[in-house]
C-alpha cells in the first residue's frame, strides 16, 4: 500500500525561488562597492553569509515539504535585516532607501511564515 505524497502548493515553490534570485540581485552588486572604512570584514561578510542562504532558500523551494522545517529560519534571517533596519531608520541612524529594503524582507519574511504553515509536514516513511 502506498501512501498519497503531500505537496506543497504550488506558489510556495515560486515565493521562496523568487526571493534567492531577488537576494542575490540585491545583494551580489555590493561587492563592488566600497565598504566602510574599518569595517569592511563585517560589510563582505554580511554580504557572504546573506547570500549563501539565498542558495538555501532556492534548495527549500525545490522541495518545500522536505525542506519545510528550514522555513522558520528563513523567516528568521529575514527579520534579522528588517526589524534592525526599521530600528536603525526611526531613530535616525539609517537613510530613507532602507526603508525599502527592510520592507521587502519583511514581506518576504510573512510570505515565509505563510509557506510554513501552508505546507504539509512531510510523512513519515516506515519500513517493515
Amino acid at each position: 500500500m502506498t501512501a498519497a505524497i503531500a505537496a506543497a502548493p504550488h506558489w510556495v515553490r515560486w515565493w521562496f525561488r523568487g526571493a534567492a534570485v531577488y537576494g542575490l540581485l540585491a545583494l551580489l552588486p555590493q561587492y563592488l562597492l566600497p565598504q566602510p572604512a574599518n569595517a569592511e570584514l563585517v560589510a563582505y561578510g554580511f554580504i557572504g553569509t546573506a547570500s549563501a542562504f539565498q542558495l538555501v532558500f532556492w534548495v527549500i523551494g525545490g522541495d518545500p515539504v522536505r525542506y519545510r522545517a528550514l522555513m522558520l529560519t528563513g523567516v528568521a534571517e529575514k527579520l534579522a535585516f528588517g526589524v534592525p533596519a526599521l530600528l536603525l531608520f526611526a531613530g535616525g541612524k539609517a537613510p530613507s532607501a532602507v526603508l525599502l529594503f527592510a520592507g521587502i524582507d519583511l514581506a518576504l519574511a510573512l510570505g515565509f511564515l505563510l509557506a510554513w504553515r501552508a505546507t504539509p509536514v512531510a510523512a513519515a516513511t516506515t519500513q517493515a
